[in-house]
């Protein structure tokens, strides 16, 4: 665990800290609500703090491992540890108080019994209520740890009588190594990862023809852009009017429009900077090579401008007309 601990802290830097110390000063609360989206870490980080709490030689706010109780936490034969996940699409009342009445049980060790609730936003209004009554008044030393990605899901009158412990999102890096660990390629990884931090999504928008299509289609509009003016429109009427029709997808588009321009700055910066498509390196260096930073600055301005005149609703044919006019002043001397 030593070394997943060290990675629980490139995760959660803050949530770890929050829990040692907690465990440091001896203040354990009676519950908790870990609150993140799907791969920040709740589920390893919520075990990680049962064994904090449980075991029998921590050290330096560390579990030991190596205990009889860190072993059976492990391989989830404790008996003083109760998980729940949902039955089904929710978390139903006859579960919580099964859950409840395991709780209350003398059959238990002495010591702190703690329970864990998968998904509790997914708690219906009663379950919830007989919930609620339990944490208000639970029976002996009992900690509850309640896991969610939709906060406010969570009855207000929950909310308030556990502590909120906030997840942080993915960091960049790790979310790319979550992608490429589900088979999905590092150019396709780098480019969703700047559009979503959440995996789920992440990993469905890298699985979605439309998208690898939007993809291929404003990097084709960059490359025509360096060309002419008259193939640029060409692309506009042929290629990205056609495939873009809704509001949402022209937005979308423009923003991959804009990393396109962004990583041609990075790399005219720096050869070595991590793109939102790597696959086009090489091409990004050459327009770097024949072009400034004023110029790339004028692109970014530009493709923002045309953002904001498509939340105004001007027409769209007119706007990309006026983007490629703006996106290609200056590459006739090349």
């Amino acid at each position: 665990m030593a070394e997943n601990v060290e990675e629980l802290k490139v995760l959660q830097p803050v949530v770890m800290k929050q829990l040692q110390t907690i465990f440091e000063k001896n203040r354990t609360g009676h519950a908790y609500i870990f609150d993140g989206e799907k791969g920040t870490g709740k589920k390893e980080i919520a075990m990680f703090f049962i064994k904090l709490l449980l075991c029998l030689n921590p050290s330096k706010n560390v579990p030991c491992e190596t205990c009889r109780n860190c072993k059976r936490i492990e391989t989830g034969n404790h008996p003083n540890i109760k998980q729940l996940e949902p039955d089904g699409q929710f978390i139903k009342i006859d579960q919580i108080r099964e859950l409840i009445s395991g709780m209350t049980k003398t059959s238990m060790e002495a010591g702190r019994k703690i329970y864990v609730l998968h998904h509790a936003d997914r708690m219906n209004t009663s379950s919830a209520n007989t919930l609620l009554k339990f944490l208000e008044e639970p029976e002996g030393n009992v900690t509850a740890i309640l896991l969610t990605e939709s906060y406010q899901s969570i009855l207000p009158t929950i909310q308030s009588r556990c502590q909120h412990i906030k997840f942080a999102s993915i960091p960049r890096d790790i979310l790319l190594k979550q992608l490429q660990e589900q088979g999905i390629t590092f150019s396709m990884a780098s480019t969703v990862s700047m559009l979503t931090n959440n995996l789920d999504t992440a990993i469905s928008l890298a699985h979605d023809e439309q998208f690898a299509h939007a993809r291929k289609t404003v990097l084709k509009l960059v490359e025509t852009v360096r060309k002419n003016v008259h193939e640029a429109l060409f692309v506009v009427y042929e290629d990205w009017l056609l495939s873009f029709k809704e509001k949402e997808e022209i937005e979308r588009a423009l923003d991959l429009l804009l990393f396109a321009y962004r990583d041609i700055v990075a790399v005219k910066a720096n050869p070595q900077s991590s793109c939102t498509y790597p696959d086009m390196l090489q091409s990004w260096k050459e327009i770097a090579l024949h072009t400034t930073y004023d110029r790339l600055s004028d692109q970014l301005q530009a493709i923002l401008h045309a953002r904001q005149n498509l939340q105004r609703n001007m027409n769209r044919s007119l706007l990309m007309e006026q983007l490629m006019l703006n996106l290609q002043e200056g590459y006739t001397f090349v």
